[in-house]
This record gives structure tokens, sequence and C-alpha cells, in this order.
């Protein structure tokens, strides 16, 4: 339709006027071109402001997500979840939000939890020291270990963090390894040694990357029942050796669970360093094994 033909330009406009004369239709079509090609041109400056406007609002948009995403993941330690608990300690007691072995509860009471623990690997590392506890042999295992998590392996695989970290004592007829993610550590007895095991990521299954480091091994933790007790603050052997021995005669005691022959303590941690004493969740574990009952 053409704006401006002369079909919809009355005829009295012309009369109202007769001095001027009537537009051509050409034009006045030419001269709506040249204003419209006038209004969506830029200039090289123009066009230079608005892509740098463009680009910002881009980046903006991308730190935003970088944000979020910080946000997100800062969010599973400042707003932690918390284990059900028995009694007032264990109620201030809380986690961070990150994936953590899968059980059942078997039964509990308000001094332990039986526990069946689900399979998962792990990758471990031989701790220096004769302590399971001392800072320098822990930190620097805990470092071997991340290194690989974080992508110190075969593909270059970047994983995530799970959730507790453990120290174990284990037999040294044995390599078994219990319960629980990302960190275990254990003792080989003979050897006045410690093992520290990452429990790693279930998604990957048996189909984890292998380590760079030869000191770091992957290994497969059978599916285990297990006693657990519930303390906060920071851990020490002293206050391992005692809950340990307060869950070993708490477990004499019940009716469908005995420590399994040879089992060894097994302490998990979840929080991390800068987590208050109060707040922190750590746990004592034994392995278990139904009593046999005789008719």
């Amino acid at each position: 339709m053409l704006l401006y033909g002369p079909s919809i330009v009355p005829r009295c406009a012309y009369a109202a006027n007769p001095t001027k004369s009537s537009p051509s239709p050409v034009k006045s079509m030419a001269t709506a071109q040249r204003r419209s090609a006038r209004s969506t041109s830029r200039s090289p400056l123009e066009a230079r402001v608005s892509l740098v406007f463009a680009l910002a609002s881009q980046t903006s948009a991308l730190s935003q997500r970088l944000l979020v995403d910080l946000a997100t993941e800062t969010a599973k330690y400042v707003f932690p979840k918390r284990f059900d608990s028995r009694n007032l300690e264990e109620a201030l007691m809380s986690v961070p939000d990150l994936e953590t072995l899968k059980f059942k509860v078997l039964s509990r009471n308000d001094q332990y939890e039986i526990r069946e623990v689900e399979p998962y690997f792990v990758a471990v590392a031989t701790m220096p020291g004769k302590n399971g506890f001392d800072l320098d042999g822990a930190s620097r295992s805990f470092n071997v270990l991340a290194e690989y998590l974080f992508g110190k392996n075969t593909t270059k695989e970047k994983m995530e963090m799970t959730t507790p970290v453990f120290t174990s004592r284990t037999p040294s007829d044995g390599e078994k390894m219990e319960m629980t993610t990302p960190v275990i550590t254990k003792r080989v007895e003979d050897q006045d040694k410690w093992e520290m095991s990452f429990v790693m990521p279930s998604k990957y299954g048996s189909k984890l990357p292998l380590p760079n480091d030869p000191s770091v091994t992957i290994k497969e933790v059978p599916r285990k029942i297990v006693g657990v007790v519930a303390f906060s603050g920071f851990v020490t052997d002293e206050e391992v050796k005692r809950r340990e021995k307060t869950l070993q005669n708490a477990l004499k005691k019940d009716s469908q669970f005995q420590v399994k022959e040879g089992a060894s303590v097994e302490v998990a941690q979840y929080n991390p360093p800068f987590t208050l004493p109060f707040t922190r969740r750590n746990e004592v574990a034994l392995e278990v094994e139904r009593k046999q009952i005789y008719q």
C-alpha cells in the first residue's frame, strides 16, 4: 500500500492552499526512504560504542552466572544439612551438602547407630608418620589425593569432592577399607603406618581415571555393616580411643549385632577446617556382624 498515493490525499487539502502544488508520489517515497536510511544507519563510532555495551552486557551476564555458581557451592558449607540427631550434642552438628556414602539405618538408640553401607570406591595414599591425626602427615596425604581428584590423573578429569574424611586402623593381615566418603585414613599395624582414602563420586563406579602418582591406588570397598557413634569437636588420638572403647562396650549389649573379629576403628570427619568445633560432625565406626542365634 502506497502511503503517499493520490487515492488517500483528499482533494480539499489542495483547495485550501491553491498556491502550493501537489507533492509528487515518487518524490515523497524517495524522501521517506532517505529518512529511514538516516534513522537506521550508524557512524563507525556509534557502532563501536554499541558493540562495547553489548560485550559489557554479555560479560555482566557471565559474571552473574559465575557468582551464582560460586554462591551455590559456598551455600553447601554456609547452609549445611543435618543428620538425624539422638541428643543435644548431635543436634548441633552439621555436614556440607556434598555427596556422601549411601547407607541404610538398621537400628539406632541413644548411644550408637547400626548402618548397612553400600559398596564404594576409594583412592588411597599411605601416610608418613606413626599417627593417624598427625597434622603434617595428614596434610601431605590429603594434598596427594586432592591432586588426583582435581585432575592429576590419566584423563585429567576433575572430580567432585565428597564427604566425610575417614581415618582408620586395620589389622596387618587385612586390607579392608570401611565406611563413608571422601577421605579415609587407616593404619597398617605391622608397618606402623596409616592410610588416607578419598571416597570417589558414585557416578564413576569402577570407571575411574587412573592416578598419575604411583603412591595413589584405587580400591573397591564391599558392602558392610558398621556400628557408629557421632561426636563433635576436633579429633585427637585420645578422643578416638575413648570413643572406640565406649562403642565397644555399648555393642556388647546389642541383641542383634556384635563387633566383627579383627575389626578396627575408623574415624569419619565431615567438615572443612574452618567449621566451629561444636558444629563439627565426627564419627567412630566399627564393622559388625549379625549374631548367630542358636535354637
